[in-house]
């Protein structure tokens, strides 16, 4: 006797095998697309995750090394500027100083040009003590500056700052009350320009080394992450076309089980 089979269960564990496995490739895609990134989870992609979070955590690193050497090179250029209005009382004080080392003068006209060359030196002292940069003073002592300007251990850069006080210039308790002592102070203010001259000098050294190591660490922040873009950051084009891929697939399956379905229920309707 020749048994009738019906091959339906076959293909309809098939196709919802195929269906499950085309719904979680969906699943897969649309996360990609919804949170912006190839590896939303582990699973996906673990030696580049790794390789990815290595690449994220520099890149954080030299963006904060960056705004690092920017708040460096706003301590040069305050210094830069504080080294200029001394330079420039500096230069005052000596025409007075070169006023007062002729006989000529009168007692008032000394007088006048003390009187002047105290406001002076006390202008030098004030930006020796208050000129700051966030609460850190800059031109009141001597000391090095440790600028972070890069994302590992170790990657520093000193500036120094300079001490500009009347003391440390050698222009402490000056007078112009004689002759005498207005052709000395000609003589130390010329040491104290030369000693301005060289701070301006290195600031000026300082400045560049420092927007060049900025310039740097910009370029390899950019290469970074362009690199890590390319481990991350999925392609939309490619993504949708998968998504459409799958949807036909699963229309497809879902269409072959409707239609196996049906068929048997056809075959079982002529034994009614």
């Amino acid at each position: 006797m020749n048994r009738l089979r019906i091959q339906d269960k076959a293909w309809t564990t098939f196709a919802n095998n195929r269906v499950q496995k085309n719904q979680s490739s969906v699943t897969k895609t649309l996360e990609k697309l919804s949170g912006g990134d190839k590896i939303v989870r582990a699973a996906l992609n673990a030696s580049g995750l790794s390789i990815s979070e290595t690449m994220r955590s520099q890149i954080k690193g030299l963006s904060r090394a960056q705004h690092n050497m920017q708040d460096g090179l706003s301590v040069l250029e305050v210094t830069d500027s504080g080294l200029q209005g001394v330079d420039t009382a500096l230069h005052r004080s000596r025409e007075l100083a070169i006023q007062a080392a002729n006989d000529t003068l009168t007692e008032d006209d000394r007088n006048a040009a003390q009187k002047e060359l105290n406001q002076l030196m006390e202008s030098i002292n004030d930006t020796a003590d208050d000129l700051e940069f966030n609460t850190q003073r800059i031109l009141g002592e001597i000391r090095p500056l440790f600028i972070q300007v890069g994302s590992n251990s170790g990657q520093k850069l000193a500036i120094d700052t300079v001490d500009v006080s009347t003391k440390a210039l050698g222009l402490e308790n000056v007078n112009l009350e004689t002759r005498e002592n207005a052709d000395a102070l000609i003589g130390k203010i010329d040491k104290a320009l030369v000693r301005i001259s060289k701070d301006l000098a290195n600031v000026g050294s300082d400045y560049n080394s420092l927007s060049s190591h900025h310039e740097n660490v910009g370029r390899a922040e950019e290469s970074l992450q362009k690199s890590e873009s390319l481990i991350r950051d999925p392609d939309m084009a490619l993504e949708m076309m998968d998504l459409v891929k799958q949807n036909i697939v699963q229309k497809g399956d879902e269409l072959l089980i409707q239609n196996t379905n049906r068929s048997v229920q056809a075959v079982l309707g002529l034994f009614k």
